[in-house]
């Protein structure tokens, strides 16, 4: 089995709950959406960046699409001389590769760290057994330009007994009525789930929301959640990936 992937390197995580963690990550190629602050190229290429040694910033080029065997030996080149947390799925949107992740689950021995745009819960289901952490985000109308409420519905529901939290981006622009509805869908199912704000980083058109917005939108929420916290890109502030 192949897959296209982008890149394979190992950094901090920079985001929600696990922020601080060292991880390995592994960046697939397509998304199912499109996010007007996306800020990360997910488009399939013709070779995958690939770390030389753990944390050297130094990288090689494969040509794509890589084995389960020949992505497994790289992770595996990774983490026997650095202790690493987890191996973060991204991209993209991982989900879209769900085999591929199921039969790197039987190839490598580290727990697997889900970042997620939270709408594939059928392909979720097909991997929630072998996945340990898992970040999902939920999106808003005015981003994507869809609404996609049922489908985060749907997928919040299967992670109840799973190590999962929320994450939501707003910026400057971001409508309160999105938000409250993104608040009171996570309320119904889950009011005790770890609840994150993050607010964007400001490239091109988008710009970061005011420390008094932030501090608004975390009022919002806590009325109904019970935990909500504001967490910035710890690794943009780092110069990290």
């Amino acid at each position: 089995m192949e897959e296209n992937i982008l890149e394979i390197f190992s950094s901090i995580q920079g985001e929600g709950k696990y922020i601080g963690a060292r991880q390995v990550f592994l960046r697939f190629a397509g998304c199912n959406i499109k996010c007007s602050f996306c800020d990360t190229a997910f488009q399939p290429a013709a070779s995958c960046r690939v770390e030389a040694i753990p944390g050297c910033g130094e990288y090689e080029e494969l040509p794509n699409p890589l084995s389960v065997q020949e992505v497994a030996a790289r992770i595996r080149a990774f983490v026997v001389p650095v202790r690493h947390h987890s191996i973060s799925l991204t991209g993209g949107e991982p989900l879209l590769h769900a085999t591929f992740i199921r039969a790197l689950a039987s190839e490598v021995n580290v727990p697997f760290f889900l970042e997620t745009n939270g709408t594939l819960y059928e392909e979720m289901a097909s991997i929630l057994d072998i996945t340990s952490y898992i970040s999902m985000d939920i999106k808003l109308p005015s981003v994507t330009g869809k609404s996609l409420w049922e489908e985060h519905r749907r997928f919040l529901r299967l992670l109840h007994n799973h190590d999962t939290y929320v994450k939501i981006v707003v910026a400057e622009n971001t409508e309160e009525e999105e938000f409250q509805e993104a608040v009171h869908l996570v309320a119904h199912i889950a009011p005790q789930i770890l609840f994150v704000i993050q607010p964007a980083t400001p490239f091109g058109s988008v710009h970061a929301p005011t420390a008094k917005k932030l501090l608004h939108l975390q009022e919002e929420a806590a009325e109904h959640l019970a935990n909500v916290r504001v967490i910035p890109q710890a690794h943009r502030m780092m110069g990290l990936l």
